[in-house]
């Protein structure tokens, strides 16, 4: 089958949203314009890792530049976005991989996320990563944002990370409202 490549090019709105409770979310990035509307699904962790180095690469830019690439040190608050994924929520695929790229003569960053490949899972030495256009690849969703448009959804994807479970103050690991057994205390975890 023929890949599908959803591209977005200063979209309207680009961020991170959950479906469901601490515990049980689903986790997807959403890109929108001209009334189009694509959803991927993905991890926590993806959604945690992708927003950190979104930061990473624009404080990298901004240093290269000298300061003078269009990119604001903080995410502006009046372009914040704090609205609910767009509906109808419509997953187009599942995450694998992401790439990111600072476009330095464009001054935006490209953020792609390609569709999980079928065994690729856990099959990290025999991997094959698909970074070119190659018209048989996996589906990509492929968005282009300001500076300001990328801070924004990285603050937004970093808040939403941490709106999560809090963490147990001994072991570190989620606690469930319905109660904890914390293996810092009991000496075992169920």
């Amino acid at each position: 089958m023929t890949r599908q490549v959803h591209f977005y090019d200063q979209p309207e709105r680009f961020v991170a949203g959950t479906v469901g409770q601490p515990g049980s979310r689903a986790f997807y990035l959403q890109a929108s314009a001209r009334g189009r509307i694509t959803s991927v699904l993905l991890e926590k962790t993806q959604v945690a890792a992708l927003a950190e180095r979104v930061e990473e690469v624009l404080d990298e830019a901004l240093r290269r530049s000298g300061g003078k690439a269009p990119i604001p040190a903080v995410a502006p608050i009046e372009l914040a976005d704090t609205a609910p994924l767009d509906l109808p929520l419509e997953q187009e695929f599942r995450v694998g991989t992401m790439a990111l790229a600072w476009d330095a003569g464009d001054g935006c960053l490209v953020v792609e996320a390609q569709a999980l490949i079928e065994g690729e899972e856990g099959e990290e030495d025999e991997q094959e990563l698909v970074f070119e256009d190659d018209e048989n690849g996996p589906d990509m969703l492929r968005v282009r944002l300001t500076g300001a448009m990328a801070r924004v959804f990285a603050k937004r994807a970093l808040d939403l990370v941490a709106a999560g479970r809090k963490p147990c103050p001994f072991c570190n690991l989620p606690l469930d409202p319905e109660g904890h057994l914390c293996p810092r205390q009991n000496g075992y975890k169920r």
